[in-house]
């Protein structure tokens, strides 16, 4: 891998765990985002990216017929920046099997829920409505199955008696990006693998909800 690791970042919007991984690029950090490419040629995050001198693409999914295709011209896209790791920062598209498989153990994500709970979309209402006393976030290696892949990381936080929706996603928002930069920087530096038996840290195999913090 030598002493870098390319990054690129896919996303959609408005790229604030994007900002969040391009403010841990600093010495001591061997992690270096080479591209941010978006599906979305209104997404803030381009501008972020751009502020932060990062090249940029945008890769509008309407112009192709099917996922397949839009999949094949992503991967061309971003195979040309020769990446070590490919980080899914709020990229809406569900990627083809092909697509998972070309990044097999260098594709990374990050879900508003301590998985394997609450996969798919409205987690913070369902963990409300299930009156759960903990909430969070997970970076997890990206396999076939949605929001199945092997976690590594998760942030826990305390539900509070006044939560609601919209508080409960600003606090899972400020945990994703402390433990985002971390995952990256974890893989960068050569600790963190993805092995048949599942993610792993430091040589040892990590549980199923991975490495948790509590916040």
């Amino acid at each position: 891998m030598g002493t870098t690791c390319n990054v690129v970042v896919l996303i959609s919007g408005s790229g604030s765990n994007l900002q969040a991984l391009i403010d841990s690029q600093h010495e001591g950090n061997p992690a270096r985002i080479r591209a941010v490419i978006a599906n979305r040629v209104d997404a803030f995050g381009l501008t972020r990216a751009k502020g932060a001198g990062i090249p940029t693409a945008v890769l509008d999914h309407k112009a192709f017929d099917g996922r397949e295709a839009f999949d094949a011209a992503l991967m061309e896209l971003i195979d040309a920046h020769a990446p070590d790791l490919v980080i899914l920062a709020g990229f809406m598209r569900i990627l083809s099997p092909g697509f998972v498989r070309h990044y097999h153990g260098r594709l990374l994500n990050i879900h508003p829920s301590l998985l394997p709970k609450y996969k798919g979309l409205d987690t913070h209402r369902r963990a409300l409505e299930a009156g759960d006393a903990e909430h969070g976030c997970s970076v997890h290696f990206v396999t076939e199955e949605l929001d199945g892949g092997p976690v590594v990381l998760q942030a826990a936080l305390q539900v509070k008696p006044g939560d609601d929706i919209e508080s409960l996603t600003q606090r899972v928002h400020v945990a994703e990006h402390q433990i985002y930069p971390l995952a990256m920087r974890w893989f960068a530096e050569g600790r963190l693998r993805l092995a048949e038996q599942g993610a792993m840290l430091d040589g040892v195999t990590l549980p199923v909800s991975g490495y948790q913090i509590k916040i």
